[in-house]
């Protein structure tokens, strides 16, 4: 950390800063523990330097940032942060926007743990920016055929198929099985209701 915190200071007018550096911080921001004292110290220091935005190109930099962020309860902040990174890693990215916003949940419900389904609707709710998702969120719904053809077999031969009807079902909509198999449970859970 010292070490770390001196080459800082030697190069803190470097545009970029020596890539010995960057690395040497992303290292620092792995190994110490997400809650400890000198973790926040290190977010600090090189949040507070002029070549901050070099430091949030490391996944492990910015993951360490978001921690902290995170256990000071400044969500607004961790996610403000996400959107100005430009870490490579865009799925972890995701996933770290998905985390910022179970946590502030978690908080706002006061419990430790959230089910699928809140983590569903937490995510639905708000979803990640264009700057981390630039091609978008995969769309998870069939397509207007699929679920025509769907329906209609549901309508005129069955709504709960057996192992065979939905293997061939399948097949012909290029589905896998347990894609069809949930189809059709949550198509006879909404008959219900």
């Amino acid at each position: 950390m010292n070490k770390f915190m001196a080459m800082l200071k030697k190069n803190e007018n470097e545009h970029p800063p020596p890539t010995k550096l960057l690395n040497l911080a992303g290292q620092l921001c792995r190994e110490l523990k997400s809650s400890s004292p000198s973790l926040e110290k290190l977010v600090e220091t090189m949040m507070e330097c002029k070549n901050k935005r070099y430091f949030l190109t490391n996944i492990h930099v910015v993951r360490a940032c978001v921690s902290v962020h995170i256990h000071k309860g400044q969500h607004d902040a961790a996610c403000r942060l996400l959107e100005y990174c430009k870490a490579e890693e865009k799925e972890e990215l995701v996933q770290l926007w998905h985390e910022i916003h179970y946590q502030r949940v978690m908080e706002k419900h006061q419990t430790d743990v959230l089910t699928p389904l809140q983590k569903f609707r937490c995510r639905k709710r708000n979803p990640p920016p264009i700057s981390l998702c630039p091609e978008g969120l995969k769309n998870r719904n069939y397509s207007e055929k699929v679920r025509q053809h769907l329906h209609r077999f549901a309508a005129e031969v069955t709504a709960n198929p057996d192992k065979k009807q939905r293997e061939r079902l399948a097949r012909d909509m290029n589905l896998q099985p347990t894609q069809v198999y949930n189809w059709f449970a949550n198509y006879r859970r909404r008959q219900k209701s």
